[in-house]
């Protein structure tokens, strides 16, 4: 059974009111159709769903509305469900395919008879060309992969070692040993499956590699055809280059994106766009650097300084022969577990709402990560494995600089030597630990 935090979200929507359209969005496989029929079918009488992507007649249908009653109209034709005011929710899943639907959310809402849901990906890049956007009339909840909690949750773990885990976090004392244990096996495991449901939930039932690589190459080959399909004709060649480069850019000693090794490319301003499209269409994570850690750290963003992961940790590593995998397990792989690790750290901070930054200077040295939460306080994150672990100069030199704002700084550690240890502002932590932090909570 895979359980996701974001049925919060839902519910919160659902407890509003009726003034508000929810737009479900995030890469392709990431559980949306899923959770938004599931919880529909859980809370609503009638439930009328639509998918864009198979059904052509209705796909053709709708795309021809010109107006909010007409798109009405059209719907209750489409459906076989009754439309019964107040117990009716209507669900347009692949909305990507017909964007300009969106721009008749604001009267549809307003009409206070049915709830609208609108679920679909790539919706960042294909909305470009909308002419009007809901704006106040819609709730926009972008979804993930499962988070590392989530997996532990899938894996047979209880809330209740969650709960434990969070009190040592908190209180800065050990993880105890036989939870420290069974949390860095399942870390492990996670670098493998990743985050992907159908990946974590086949996984869950069989237990086989090789069935759940299986799924991620399908993931990963779809993602090259939504290259194909709704990317711009003339982005296509250069965007399936930089998605195929993620993992060995990753293997570098400073996980920076070269532009040299994108064929015939010599300047960001030649591939900003395919850039921005990846991120949009959320089968990449960039990670900008900033000039120096000091809040508000968008005010340093530099957009042309990046690192490129991937969206998702087990995504990545299936690219990498099966033979690494078992490495991973115990941390003996011959590939860059660092490179891995790191990826697996993004991934946990952009499901938790971060924007993703990292800092480096010739003086000071790289910073792995710093974060800002919504309360503006910086945290900087330094990702380690081995034990060489309280080796961190470019840490010290940072903490040590009066005009950084740098309010915490962690360093996670991917060690079974490794439990909870604060020395100053420096929290040295399991590697695990990292899917804690929450932009809506303190550092």
């Amino acid at each position: 059974m895979i359980r996701r935090k974001v049925e919060s979200e839902l519910q919160r929507w659902l407890e509003s009111g009726t003034d508000r359209a929810l737009v479900v969005t995030g890469a392709r496989q990431v559980g949306k159709t899923y959770l938004v029929r599931n919880f529909a079918a859980k809370h609503f009488k009638n439930v009328a769903y639509f998918d864009l992507a198979t059904d052509r007649a209705t796909l053709e249908a709708f795309a021809a509305a010109t107006s909010a009653d007409d798109l009405s109209l059209r719907i209750s034709i489409a459906t076989d469900v009754p439309l019964t005011p107040g117990d009716t929710v209507i669900i347009i899943d692949e909305v990507q395919e017909v964007p300009e639907i969106l721009t008749f959310v604001k009267a549809l809402v307003q009409k206070h008879n049915f709830r609208y849901i609108l679920s679909g990906s790539l919706l960042e890049v294909r909305l470009e060309a909308v002419s009007s956007l809901p704006v106040g009339y819609a709730t926009n909840l972008q979804m993930f992969g499962l988070d590392f909690e989530e997996f532990c949750w899938a894996m047979g773990l209880t809330n209740q070692a969650f709960t434990e885990l969070r009190t040592s976090f908190t209180a800065s004392t050990p993880v105890p040993d036989f939870l420290h244990k069974r949390l860095l096996d399942l870390w492990h495991r996670y670098l493998i499956v990743g985050g992907m449901p159908q990946a974590v939930a086949d996984y869950a039932v069989h237990g086989d590699v090789d069935r759940v690589r299986e799924i991620q190459t399908d993931i990963r080959d779809y993602y090259r055809q939504d290259i194909t399909k709704y990317a711009p004709r003339e982005l296509r060649l250069i965007l399936t280059d930089i998605f195929d480069l993620i993992p060995s850019e990753l293997q570098m000693p400073n996980r920076r994106f070269k532009l040299s090794d994108i064929r015939d490319v010599k300047r960001y301003s030649q591939v900003q766009q395919h850039f921005l499209w990846l991120a949009g269409a959320g089968v990449a994570l960039p990670t900008y650097n900033v000039d120096a850690p000091v809040r508000p750290l968008l005010a340093s963003q530099q957009r042309n300084v990046f690192k490129l992961f991937a969206s998702d940790v087990g995504l990545l590593t299936s690219s990498f022969p099966k033979p690494a995998l078992l490495g991973l397990l115990d941390g003996s792989s011959d590939i860059n577990l660092g490179g891995i690790t790191e990826n697996a750290v993004a991934t946990q901070l952009a499901a938790h709402g971060f924007a993703l930054r990292y800092f480096t200077s010739k003086k000071i040295g790289e910073l792995d990560f710093v974060v800002e939460n919504n309360g503006g306080e910086v945290a900087a994150l330094e990702v380690k494995s081995g034990s060489r672990f309280r080796s961190h100069t470019a840490l010290n030199n940072a903490l040590d600089v009066p005009e950084y704002t740098i309010d915490r700084a962690f360093v996670f550690v991917d060690s079974p030597k490794v439990n909870l240890e604060e020395n100053g502002k420096i929290l040295y932590a399991p590697i695990y630990c990292a899917s804690l932090l929450e932009y809506d909570k303190t550092v």
